[in-house]
């Protein structure tokens, strides 16, 4: 996992852009839909209106984020971009690719349907697609200022606390080929005259979707559920506990409370001649900590004991 240097800001530019390209994607697909009847522009045009709807929800969720703490939530509402992200990802995003796979199999039941105006189809198709790479070339940029310790991107995608880059990147990349699909149904069917491959690019941007859909509801469970702090991050808290002082990191947790903040729960075993100093020495331990996570929020409580080798902890 990546280090992942932040502001408040990272991440949502991405979001912001997708949901420029996909109002104008959205309008011009349905205006080709309206004009052609094809299943494949129909679900396309489904696709962007679920996406526009997706990056109001991730805005919405931004906000909910930025919320400070309060005696019900003493840590913030950071947490809240991976409940709305969960949202976007099951009741949108899936919700979307079903509704193209139905819309899909009814036409490949009745494979005679007409599509008129396919060189409109076509050169809608392509404007979108224009469009969706501008969308999708700002969430590499965002990925790659993310990405600091340079990670294959699937492995950093998988690894990544940024709920809002991982969705956003997944549905631009989702749009791009879906558009691409769409783009190759339409033109055979223009030179085939069968309207069977536009029904079948239609089925498979639906079933993309679910795919995707599926795969990001996976990584929204663990988020949801608490992941700790990336490998290369508790290295760094822990390079913080190497001094003279500390006999013994006896437990070190850490918790992702948002992709920024950060909670961390620490036990040692401070050497007998500095017992006197054990607050100085805690302060000293948080201040490092913080310095080595620049970026992050760090929640941090440190308590002291005396290890036990035959101390076994409930987990």
């Amino acid at each position: 996992m990546s280090q992942e240097k932040t502001n408040e800001n990272n991440g949502m530019g991405s979001v912001i852009a997708a949901l420029a390209a996909n109002i104008l994607v959205a309008i011009s697909k349905f205006i080709a839909f309206f004009i052609s009847g094809s299943a494949a522009m129909m679900n396309e045009s489904i696709h962007s209106l679920v996406d526009c709807s997706n990056q109001i929800l991730l805005l919405f969720g931004d906000k909910r984020a930025r919320a400070g703490a309060s005696e019900r939530h003493p840590f913030g509402e950071a947490r809240a971009k991976y409940f709305f992200s969960t949202i976007v990802a099951m009741m949108l995003f899936f919700g979307g690719g079903a509704l193209g796979v139905i819309e899909a199999v009814e036409k490949l039941s009745h494979p005679a349907h007409e599509i008129s105006n396919t060189g409109l189809v076509i050169g809608i198709l392509i404007f979108g697609l224009i469009v969706e790479c501008s969308s999708l070339r700002v969430a590499f940029k965002e990925i790659s200022e993310l990405n600091t310790e340079k990670l294959p991107l699937f492995h950093f995608l998988r690894e990544s606390r940024h709920s809002e880059v991982l969705i956003i990147f997944t549905e631009d990349a989702c749009a791009v080929v879906g558009l691409v699909l769409a783009l190759l149904g339409t033109v055979l069917s223009q030179l085939t005259e069968n309207a069977f491959w536009d029904a079948f690019s239609g089925l498979l941007i639906g079933l993309l979707l679910m795919a995707a859909a599926i795969f990001l509801a996976v990584e929204f469970y663990s988020l949801l559920v608490g992941e700790s702090a990336t490998k290369a991050d508790i290295a760094k808290i822990k390079s913080a506990f190497e001094r003279p002082e500390i006999d013994k990191l006896i437990d070190l947790k850490t918790v992702h409370l948002g992709p920024t903040d950060i909670l961390v729960a620490a036990k040692i075993d401070v050497v007998a001649t500095f017992d006197a100093k054990t607050f100085d020495l805690i302060n000293d331990i948080e201040v490092e900590i913080r310095k080595r996570l620049v970026g992050y929020k760090v929640y941090i409580y440190i308590e002291t004991d005396t290890f036990d080798a035959d101390y076994k902890q409930n987990t």
